[in-house]
């Protein structure tokens, strides 16, 4: 077979200028993460800093989450609220600095790490210098083609999501596992990484192993929210249920679609503000939710089989979780501004041309999105200005061609030639 000669045209990068390339990106996302507090960015933010600190100020004063206050978010993601909280705390909305300056430290670090994580996938797949250099690059100047949104605590579980696949192609399979839980606990949307996870050691490792995985990552997940369930199971659930209960949130697809008809053919268009956000509502936007989640199963499930389907080596895992979450994003009913984020730290990953039109698409999606957050938010999510709807239909098509470019890889994970670096 052909498969054994077939050599790549690029010599594989050294470890000396692997550890280099991921200096450098930190450096970069250092700089970055620096501009994004001058000039036009740090003008007109909309930020969830002040909704952090009062849940960090609520910890640091003895009270239990979910019992003494209401919280969106999963107990995984308390700690970057907690740790910031032990400084001088401010009072009521008024954002304290030392607060955001330990919040946002915290932050930067997690783009730190998730670009190490990156660095180590990157060394493991053994990449050529640009193979290495191109992502790490990419990844770590992303914070300037999506604003300043970035500077909330999505970071987190990308970072945790980040770790979990390093892991995973180092074959340390059950850490990888066990972040992946704890991912799972900080932000839901790990969860979809699951299937994938479990089916790669299973193929490798046997049913046996994944089975430990599986009950490992679920454990991790049980150990975490047990606590706050037995404390206060119905604020827990409240949680949950605030999350999977969301409307037609205004930046989805499904809303796209709806305000295109709108500016089109006058179809009416009703917003409204629920669940921390602005949404669309009326039968339409209730049907196109539906019709959303439908979708988005419909792929995820299409994307786990061909993983099954193929290939069981690192490369296809990488394919498989970049295709994952980009699917996730792109076709939910919920497409929150910070939603990108996730696939800053994974699409690069992808190995050959396709990776670079994915990462080109990546690039313009979060580019697109900054033409409306945070400058002319409300202007789209209230009033439904024609331009910047137009402008929101072509950023979620653009995520639904990324979608395209990652499924098409996939059906190719069984070829018998590789692709070039």
């Amino acid at each position: 077979m052909k498969t054994s000669v077939v050599a790549s045209s690029s010599p594989q990068a050294s470890e000396r200028s692997v550890v280099a390339a991921a200096f450098v990106a930190i450096a970069l996302f250092v700089a970055s993460w620096t501009l994004l507090h001058l000039g036009f960015y740090k003008h007109k933010q909309l930020i969830d800093t002040p909704v952090y600190q009062r849940y960090g100020n609520a910890i640091a004063a003895g009270k239990v989450p979910y019992r003494d206050f209401e919280l969106e978010y999963p107990p995984g993601a308390l700690p970057v609220f907690a740790l910031p909280g032990l400084a001088k705390p401010g009072h009521d909305q008024q954002v304290s600095r030392s607060f955001r300056r330990a919040f946002e430290t915290l932050m930067w670090l997690c783009g730190a790490a998730a670009l190490t994580s990156m660095a180590v996938v990157l060394r493991k797949l053994r990449r050529s210098s640009a193979g290495v250099w191109a992502p790490l690059c990419f990844a770590a100047v992303a914070p300037l083609l999506l604003g300043s949104v970035i500077l909330r605590f999505d970071l987190w579980p990308a970072a945790l999501v980040a770790g979990a696949l390093a892991a995973l192609v180092s074959g340390r399979l059950r850490v990888g596992h066990g972040l992946l839980g704890l991912g799972i606990t900080a932000k839901l949307y790990p969860a979809v990484l699951l299937p994938l996870g479990v089916a790669y050691v299973w193929k490798r490792e046997g049913r046996r192993e994944a089975l430990v995985c599986l009950a490992l990552a679920l454990g991790v997940v049980a150990a975490i929210f047990a606590p706050f369930v037995i404390v206060s199971p119905s604020g827990v659930w409240h949680s949950l249920s605030v999350q999977l209960s969301r409307p037609l949130q205004v930046e989805s697809l499904g809303s796209a679609l709806l305000l295109a008809g709108h500016h089109l053919f006058g179809l009416g268009v009703t917003a409204e503000t629920s669940h921390g956000s602005q949404n669309v509502s009326g039968t339409a936007a209730d049907r196109l939710a539906v019709a959303s989640t439908v979708l988005q199963a419909g792929v995820l499930i299409w994307i786990w089989a061909a993983f099954v389907r193929g290939r069981s080596d690192a490369e296809a895992l990488v394919r498989s979780t970049a295709a994952t979450l980009c699917a996730f994003v792109a076709f939910g009913k919920v497409l929150s501004p910070q939603f990108p984020i996730w696939l800053i730290p994974i699409v690069p990953l992808v190995r050959g041309r396709r990776g670079l039109v994915a990462s080109a698409l990546l690039g313009l999606a979060l580019v697109l999105t900054q033409f409306w957050f945070p400058f002319r938010y409300f202007r789209l999510a209230l009033n439904f200005e024609t331009g910047l709807s137009w402008v929101l239909l072509a950023r979620d098509l653009t995520f639904v061609a990324l979608v395209g470019v990652l499924v098409v890889t996939l059906r190719h994970t069984g070829a018998t030639r590789p692709e070039s670096p």
